[in-house]
């Protein structure tokens, strides 16, 4: 810890936070309750996509992270696009400002080093290139913590993302693909570690057990429509994977079973609507949840449970409720190998209503051995992210005594 006659240090947290993505809001309230145990003279503020959001709900400081309050709008008009090229360049003074003020800053998880969803590089790619070159530049600890990480064709988004990849001080991931992806787009990892993701880190609620009633099926949902590379068919992959939900949920209902929608994103919500639209019945029923908390509670209290979002599994991974992935990327076939349910992936791209249904009753006979599979993975998580908090603090608070951890900077 640091000593009473000492500063306190200055920590930034960076991302697309409060922006309505639960998970990037899971991984910034892991981080948070890190620093407010091991670090709790540390003085914390973010800069972030929701500012009004973040200071709400965690009680710190929050800034906007773009200067140009439309920048998430299609630029149409040559208005509009003057505003969005100046907003681009008054964000290199204001993130170097922001910057300036720290001693460290976070970017908590998140897959900030991917495009495994629709992304433009003048978008994040380019905020976070600035936030990195900013923290080299002016001698400031930036640190990507437990990140996800895909290799990228796009040329200009791929310079950025390595770029910034290689002029952090700190780099961890939260799958050995992810590190892979980076040594093969050019980055030296060699002294980058590997870790689950942060929202292992989260508490587990408690759920009062009911008499051996049986819970529903949670089937989280997602405004899908494929990734970077998949734009030329985006329309297709959407009505695809709607239709072979809206079929999944079908076949539940007409055997009786209640079906609980679940959503990880704000955009979420038209995929919800259009299923109950199609899916008339009382049996079906949608949860609005607010934070990884709320979405682990759900999960906890069902028997199982079909998810396409990246934290939707993890919730329920964590919970210790068998699930089935309906994967859109690479790390979500990775998350489920590591927990011990490999077997029970789906390709989100093309939903087959039929064979989805043959591997949601195959895992659904494997119940009680999956959960205890997931109890173990859970405490194998829980020791390995111990080991991540402590790799860090010796990395960015180095006046700390934590005597097992080691520093680790690089020159680019």
């Amino acid at each position: 810890m640091t000593s009473a006659d000492e500063t306190p240090v200055r920590v930034g947290v960076f991302g697309l936070l409060g922006s309505g993505n639960l998970g990037n809001d899971g991984s910034l309230q892991a981080v948070l309750g890190y620093l407010r145990a091991e670090h709790p003279e540390a003085t914390v503020d973010a800069l972030c996509g929701g500012p009004e959001v973040v200071a709400a709900r965690y009680g710190i400081p929050a800034a906007r992270l773009h200067w140009y309050r439309g920048e998430y709008r299609t630029a149409s008009r040559v208005g509009a696009i003057g505003a969005k090229g100046l907003g681009k360049l008054v964000d290199v003074f204001r993130t170097a400002a922001w910057v300036r003020r720290h001693d460290v800053v976070i970017v908590p998880g998140m897959g900030v080093l991917e495009a495994t969803l629709p992304l433009r590089p003048w978008g994040f790619p380019y905020s976070l290139f600035l936030l990195c070159a900013s923290g080299r530049l002016l001698r400031t600890r930036v640190a990507l913590v437990s990140v996800g990480a895909a290799e990228i064709g796009n040329r200009p988004t791929r310079a950025l993302v390595r770029w910034s990849a290689r002029l952090a001080a700190y780099r961890s991931y939260r799958d050995a693909q992810s590190r892979d992806a980076m040594r093969a787009m050019g980055v030296d990892t060699a002294r980058d570690e590997v870790y689950p993701d942060l929202a292992f880190a989260l508490p587990t609620p408690q759920v009062s057990a009911d008499s051996g009633a049986s819970g529903p099926v949670c089937v989280g949902v997602m405004d899908f429509h494929g990734g970077n590379d998949d734009r030329a068919r985006a329309d297709e992959i959407y009505r695809r994977y709607l239709a072979g939900t809206i079929r999944f949920v079908r076949a539940l209902v007409e055997e009786g079973r209640p079906v609980r929608l679940l959503t990880g994103d704000a955009c979420d919500a038209s995929v919800v609507a259009a299923i109950l639209e199609a899916v008339d019945s009382s049996l079906v029923t949608a949860a609005e949840p607010c934070s990884l908390a709320d979405l682990m509670k759900e999960m906890a209290a069902a028997d199982s449970v079909v998810a396409i979002r990246y934290h939707n599994l993890i919730c329920a991974l964590k919970t210790g409720t068998p699930v089935l992935a309906l994967s859109y990327a690479a790390k979500s076939d990775a998350l489920m190998a590591q927990m011990g349910l490999g077997a029970y992936c789906h390709p989100a791209r093309e939903v087959d209503a039929d064979r989805l249904l043959e591997q949601f009753r195959a895992l659904e006979k494997r119940s009680a051995e999956l959960r205890q599979t997931l109890i173990e993975g859970n405490q194998a998580a829980a020791q390995q992210l111990e080991r991540q908090f402590t790799d860090l603090t010796a990395a960015l608070f180095p006046a700390c005594d934590h005597p097992h951890a080691h520093a680790r900077q690089e020159a680019p």
